[in-house]
């Protein structure tokens, strides 16, 4: 039986009220439409935004253009971007109780979790202001007596960035100072269900010094705000995180203008556990792993893929581990998960649990609703006896559920890693260091993680293979991803053209 944590009745709950930053305002929508934020954990109102149509967008997408085109953001030195970043992250630091509030009440993610993704998201942000500085070309002087080449790195120009609801402010934080590092101007649309911390973020940034129109935020749905974002001909490129079916409508509207784009989407993610594995640390990973965030996140290591020798004892252990795990308010500092992000997607999480039980499938721990008579949650589960052709095993859940594979031999097992349509990060588990790097070597994902699971670092780069999107966010790259470059081919002296005597 898991660990309950009943949250409390929110009593006399003031409703945040938010409006649209566009060109330096705060601003209704066109149409003055509105969309509200019940929590997931209470059930209550917590938020109210003003919705954005698609002249909203055209408005925030216009504001950004002429701030890129004539604006001074793309004209100052990188000293002084960087500066306004670093203030950024400062400011962000010390608001990071009232964001950390935000994104726990919105998204239903515990709030001790929450404080520590803003801890990570201020980290970003001052990698991302060193990195500013470090941007550079090159030169080539090697091309002959009469020929110097140079290389430019130049901003992008307008980018539109598109944001999910399971991690609002971190998400934002590896796309957003990167982009206005290069010198970039921005559309920033977050989900319309956790939208708060990023229309906070808008209020850090102009208080930090970011000149009016060089990022907008605007609210609404992907259908009303988030195409015309994906399609508008004076945006240079998307960057969008997100499910992989609205990864691919995204490609497909930016293709229409050939923008670059960037996509971060969806993961179907391995641990593979070897029998002389310390398991007391993998039993613990794959608790973290798999329940960390209620499961919902793109990382979450949802498929174990357990040597068959060792699999009755792993699968008990971490049953009788996912029993200690606090599940309820996310108010609570004790609780490690949260709500599930709304109705619609507990049942669907359900839908697949059913769909596993009723194909062969057993459920070795959990597999239920917990009803606190308000909100929305799921109970850890696990799910054993689980054939790589199952959905459970294919598809991404979103939800807290392990499904438990078996594999003989290190063949089978990288076999069944590989076998899905995504490729975002994986996991080994093994004292030989030949197995482990063999894996990372075969195994086609992102990130390997070796002997751990989940860490992470503002220096390291962050993408997937396949469907789990295109190109890389963070790492030392991740500021020239928001580049163009520019040959500049200078001849020196006298030029002996095609029609001149020789």
């Amino acid at each position: 039986m898991t660990v309950l944590v009943k949250p409390q009745k929110l009593a006399d709950v003031k409703v945040r009220e938010f409006s649209m930053l566009i060109d330096g305002k705060w601003v209704e929508g066109v149409e003055a439409g509105t969309i509200e934020r019940v929590a997931p954990s209470h059930g209550v109102t917590v938020s109210r935004y003003k919705s954005a149509t698609k002249d909203d967008a055209h408005r925030a997408i216009a504001a950004a253009r002429k701030a890129f085109d004539t604006g001074h953001w793309p004209r100052m030195t990188a000293a002084e971007r960087a500066g306004v970043l670093l203030k950024a992250a400062d400011m962000i630091s010390a608001r990071a109780d009232e964001i950390a509030y935000l994104d726990a009440i919105e998204a239903g993610k515990p709030i001790t979790q929450t404080r520590g993704e803003i801890a990570g998201a201020v980290d970003i942000w001052r990698y991302a202001a060193a990195l500013a500085r470090d941007l550079h070309g090159e030169s080539y002087n090697t091309l002959g007596e009469g020929t110097l080449g140079v290389v430019l790195r130049e901003a992008i120009g307008v980018v539109s960035i598109i944001t999910p609801w399971n991690f609002p402010f971190l998400i934002v934080s590896q796309k957003l100072p990167f982009a206005l590092a290069a010198g970039c101007t921005a559309v920033v649309k977050p989900s319309e269900l956790t939208s708060g911390s990023t229309l906070l973020l808008g209020e850090i940034l102009m208080e930090a010094g970011v000149p009016a129109g060089v990022v907008n935020i605007i609210v609404g749905t992907g259908a009303e705000a988030g195409v015309p974002m994906t399609s508008h001909p004076d945006v240079d490129m998307v960057s969008f995180t997100g499910s992989t079916g609205v990864g691919r409508l995204t490609m497909a509207n930016a293709a229409q203008t050939l923008k670059k784009v960037s996509l971060e989407l969806g993961g179907k993610n391995p641990q593979i556990v070897f029998p002389d594995a310390d398991l007391d640390a993998f039993v613990d990973a794959a608790v973290f792993g798999g329940y960390f965030n209620a499961g919902e996140c793109c990382n979450a290591g949802s498929r174990l893929i357990v040597h068959r020798e060792i699999v009755k004892d792993v699968t008990a252990r971490i049953a009788a581990l996912s029993e200690k795990v606090r599940v309820g308010d996310p108010l609570d500092p004790s609780t490690q998960v949260g709500a599930i992000i709304t109705p619609q997607h507990l049942q669907k999480i359900q839908g697949y649990v059913s769909g596993a039980a009723g194909g062969g499938a057993t459920v070795a721990h959990g597999g239920s609703q917990i009803d606190f008579g308000f909100g929305q949650f799921m109970a850890p589960t696990i799910l054993s006896d689980v054939k790589p052709e199952m959905a459970v095993a294919r598809e991404e859940i979103f939800g807290p559920v392990l499904s438990v594979l078996t594999f003989g031999k290190t063949e089978e097992a990288i076999q069944i890693a590989n076998s899905v349509d995504y490729g975002l990060s994986a996991g080994v588990w093994s004292k030989d260091f030949d197995t482990c790097l063999t894996i990372g070597r075969r195994v086609r994902a992102g990130t390997i993680w070796m002997n751990t699971f989940m860490d992470g670092a503002s220096e390291l780069p962050f993408g997937g293979y396949r469907q789990s999107g295109l190109g890389r966010e963070l790492g030392r790259h991740a500021v020239e991803d928001y580049t163009e470059t520019k040959t500049l081919n200078m001849h020196i002296g006298a030029r002996t053209g095609w029609w001149m005597p020789r």
